[in-house]
């Protein structure tokens, strides 16, 4: 049956706005987007002068892999026993029974890209996933949307502490070029005897898969782009958090960044220079921008107040909501799905009594693949 959400302010995210407009959806896809005047007849959604957008997109997040207040027993993001572990896959480790999928589908936040953390060198891989539903297999967007490297501290910490290869950044840049190689030689095999690991690693090698690079420092920024450059790599900058201090040289590499957690304390060396003024400065420099919570660092359900206080910070307040709706999608590879309004879309949509970045607005309906999942 044909929805339609009326009398709202639509900001479709694709490079048209309608100050009284609707958008009609279907089978839970979205069917026409236009102005009142156009409107056609039937029940519908008041959405009363509100604004209504795409449901929200976070880039990066650990939703579902770190539990609400269960600690170790749900905590199911670091597997630490092996620095190289491509083999793993985020759905397998997901609980959307997480009462944290329900807050931030409430907030407006409809799709997140989840999985591994940052302990190994390759992590894993992030799935794209709705955050309404309750088994993991009917949430899915994309199953392999991205594989997990990281650099820097968090794996230096990691296996430093167990004493155990690799405790630099040269063992941790050495251990994913081992893999990369290994991959390689494997798909070049005729009949190879069957691994695992360079299994998962080939999407990668052919572009199939996206590779989410964890980089806070500038440096390691650099070795992430050095090792996507030799092994021909599809790459985003996770974190990011001294982009700001070379724009021009990231601008040059053309590379997709993904910004955050901004809302916290610089609790490590490599968080020096954090600022909200990052994803203002390389939007400023023509990046594409996505802004994240790193779910748990910062609560899911506050991704819209993350984009807000990079507004605060000088970010144009149109460029900050694309950071948290098309951009993200885009650097995702799921565009096609989610992240803005337009027929044949997903009919992912969040209706806010004001402009969504607003500190006071807060969501008057959402509905994540046509279903209305906020009350009456």
């Amino acid at each position: 049956m044909s929805v339609i959400i009326k009398n709202g302010h639509i900001l479709t995210m694709s490079g048209r706005e309608y100050v009284s407009g609707y958008v009609t959806f279907d089978g839970g896809k979205i069917t026409a987007v236009g102005s009142m005047e156009d409107c056609p007849e039937g029940e519908a959604f008041d959405a009363e002068g509100g604004y209504v957008i795409p449901g929200l997109v976070d880039a990066h997040s650990h939703l579902g892999m770190w539990e609400d207040s269960l600690g170790a027993e749900g905590a199911d993001g670091n597997e630490e026993t092996d620095p190289i572990t491509p083999q793993l896959r985020a759905i397998d480790g997901i609980n959307p029974m997480d009462r944290a999928f329900a807050e931030a589908a409430a907030a407006g936040v409809t799709t997140v890209v989840t999985g591994p953390g940052s302990a190994n060198p390759i992590g894993g891989a992030f799935a794209a996933i709705k955050t309404f539903g309750r088994r993991i297999d009917d949430m899915i967007i994309k199953e392999a949307a991205a594989m997990k490297f990281a650099f820097g501290e968090n794996p230096k910490a990691v296996y430093g502490e167990k004493k155990q290869f690799p405790m630099t950044r040269m063992g941790t840049a050495a251990a994913i070029r081992e893999s990369l190689i290994r991959a390689q030689k494997y798909a070049e095999t005729e009949e190879p005897d069957f691994d695992f690991k360079s299994e998962c690693l080939l999407p990668c090698l052919n572009g199939g898969m996206i590779v989410k690079a964890h980089a806070h420092r500038a440096d390691d920024i650099f070795t992430a782009l050095r090792i996507a450059k030799e092994f021909g790599l599809k790459m985003t900058v996770e974190h990011c958090t001294e982009g700001h201090l070379i724009a021009d040289q990231l601008k040059a590499e053309n590379i997709g960044v993904c910004v955050g957690p901004s809302l916290g304390d610089r609790s490590k060396p490599e968080l020096k220079e954090l600022t909200y003024e990052t994803a203002k400065i390389l939007d400023g420099a023509g990046l594409t921008v996505a802004i994240i919570t790193d779910h748990p660092e910062i609560p899911e359900k506050h991704l819209p107040l993350c984009a807000s206080l990079a507004v605060k910070a000088g970010m144009d307040r149109m460029a900050a909501l694309r950071a948290i709706t098309v951009n993200p999608a885009l650097l995702c590879g799921i565009s096609d799905r989610v992240g803005s309004l337009e027929p044949g879309k997903d009919a992912d949509i969040a209706v806010f009594d004001r402009f969504p970045l607003d500190f006071e607005a807060k969501t008057t309906a959402v509905f994540i693949n046509g279903i209305r999942i906020t009350k009456e």
